[in-house]
């Protein structure tokens, strides 16, 4: 027995029509469109962790470097410098390091290298470009750094516990860096007078 289908009432649909292929060209365009703009965003936003955390690292780095300074009574260099029981006792009432100089006292040359006496020194310091301690480039292209240091001994601590017994006793220092593309980071820290006598 043979049976024989007819095709008489049906229509055979071979392929797809233009509207749909229309329609298919317009979504997977619109989901590429949708992709890439993503990705443009990502590719312009990834570079500012990257302006960030070197920013950041400048910071730390120049932040540590005046912390570790000495924090004397006097000068180096005054007679007194190492017996002295606070700044009144220099002998030169000119070496007195409780006067913060208005125009820091550490080189921002590149190639010369910074040398300080005390923490005092980097006050008011300008980076135009950033060099390690020891004047060298240190590879690093577009940032700035300013630092100022203001005393803050009077402010820090309470009774009965007081950190500081003058104004004199604590400086908080704040180094601003800013990086290629103009933002502006702040890092502050402490540097509280201990050993005053232990000049460098």
């Amino acid at each position: 027995m043979c049976i024989k289908h007819s095709n008489a009432g049906k229509k055979a649909q071979r392929g797809i029509s233009l509207v749909e292929l229309i329609m298919f060209i317009v979504i997977v365009s619109l989901g590429i469109v949708g992709i890439l703009s993503v990705m443009n965003v990502t590719t312009k936003a990834s570079t500012d962790p990257m302006l960030r955390k070197q920013a950041l690292a400048i910071a730390e780095s120049l932040l540590e470097e005046i912390q570790l300074q000495a924090f004397t009574y006097c000068a180096p260099g005054d007679a007194n410098a190492t017996t002295a029981l606070s700044a009144a006792g220099c002998f030169d009432a000119a070496n007195s390091e409780d006067n913060l100089p208005g125009t820091a006292r550490v080189s921002n040359v590149l190639g010369v290298a910074r040398v300080a006496n005390n923490v005092a020194d980097y006050n008011t310091l300008s980076l135009p470009v950033i060099y390690d301690i020891s004047g060298a480039d240190a590879g690093v292209i577009g940032y700035r750094a300013l630092v100022t240091i203001t005393q803050v001994g009077s402010g820090v601590g309470s009774a009965p516990v007081a950190l500081a017994n003058t104004n004199t006793d604590a400086l908080q220092i704040d180094v601003t860096v800013t990086d290629p593309a103009g933002n502006n980071y702040l890092l502050t820290g402490y540097r509280f007078r201990y050993a005053p006598r232990a000049v460098p």
